[in-house]
């Protein structure tokens, strides 16, 4: 009987680990931090719904699962993801899971995210349908379609709108019913950094992008420009909490600078070091994204 069924459970744990691979959870600060933030504004001023905050956190999570799932497939079609890949393993190159559990498993939490929203929708009417609606046509056209962002460098500019501008500023007006410049600020500083974890990213896969044609804006920067691209956008992210501080808000919102050793401790390797060398760098600066939101939803809740 065990030797019947330790074929079954082999097979349990196998997919038990991919899906955990799959899902990429060191990745959850680009959604969990910019939904805090965008509570933590409302709640700043005078509007805070417990019910939004839940909803929208598992929403976003789910999004970017959907689009986890999503980009796999395609980066494996694509022969972006193979035998030579500098980053963390991949289901597919591996074969922990298929193309077919990767679509059933893009459906479900996508279908999923969509039906929970529906009750954000109702809340915030249809300037949120179209957010949502807009976040799962862009989680496919990242890496799929006729003119996938990602392979036209393009890959930046959608991660600071959809994790740092609508994520913000959607939480914010599903509390608070209205938009704000904060939360256009905020977000941009959420984009900047999640932007970042990105850059760290493509700069680590300069040559196997340009091996397959994977056109990233890293690649076009050059293994010299793309650090200095990630350190601007961290520098205007931390410009932020003075703009906050010198509008009206309280000392508390500078709380971010806390973070601000780790953020040097980014920089100096984004500039120095090359390669697998830059995994390490690459979850530390999803690290400070988390840390820098966190800090500055305190801070705006103190304020």
């Amino acid at each position: 009987m065990k030797k019947i069924l330790q074929p079954i459970n082999q097979i349990k744990t196998l997919m038990s680990k991919g899906w955990l691979i799959a899902l990429r959870p060191r990745a959850y600060p680009a959604t969990i931090a910019p939904v805090l933030l965008g509570s933590a504004l409302a709640y700043s001023n005078g509007a805070f719904n417990p019910l939004v905050l839940f909803l929208a956190l598992i929403c976003a999570m789910l999004m970017q699962t959907g689009s986890n799932f999503i980009n796999d497939i395609y980066d494996f079609r694509k022969g972006a993801d193979n035998e030579n890949r500098l980053g963390a393993q991949k289901v597919l190159t591996s074969g922990l899971l298929t193309e077919k559990d990767l679509k059933r498993g893009a459906i479900f939490v996508l279908t999923t995210a969509f039906l929970l929203g529906l009750i954000l929708v109702w809340i915030g009417g249809w300037i949120i349908f179209a957010i949502g609606v807009s976040s799962i046509f862009f989680a496919w056209a990242y890496t799929g379609g006729p003119f996938p962002l990602a392979y036209r460098a393009l890959g930046d500019v959608t991660v600071i709108l959809f994790y740092g501008i609508a994520a913000v500023s959607g939480t914010f007006y599903l509390h608070h019913s209205k938009f704000s410049l904060e939360a256009l600020i905020i977000g941009l500083a959420a984009g900047f950094l999640a932007s970042n974890i990105l850059g760290v990213n493509n700069t680590r896969d300069i040559p196997t992008d340009k091996a397959v044609g994977k056109i990233t804006l890293s690649l076009l920067l050059g293994e010299n420009g793309a650090p200095w691209l990630y350190t601007g956008q961290l520098i205007l992210a931390f410009i932020v909490p003075i703009y906050l501080y010198k509008n009206g808000y309280s000392i508390w919102v500078l709380l971010p600078y806390l973070s601000f050793p780790l953020a040097l401790k980014c920089i100096s390797e984004i500039h120095t070091k090359k390669g697998k060398e830059l995994n390490p760098t690459l979850a530390k600066t999803a690290v400070l994204l988390m840390l820098y939101g966190l800090l500055q939803s305190i801070g705006l809740i103190f304020t």
